[in-house]
């Protein structure tokens, strides 16, 4: 699965995705961007 990176600004591969529930309810799914580190997060990505 894939997320954009705002620190590389391009869209890089999820690095130990976690599936989650956000506030509202709605699913998602955040983990680091293997090239920076940075957290990555996709939302309604299930």
């Amino acid at each position: 699965m894939e997320a954009y990176c705002v620190k590389c600004r391009s869209k890089r591969e999820i690095k130990n995705p976690e599936k989650i529930t956000m506030k509202n309810g709605k699913p998602a799914t955040q983990g680091t961007c293997p090239t920076c580190n940075t957290k990555v997060f996709r939302i309604g990505a299930a």
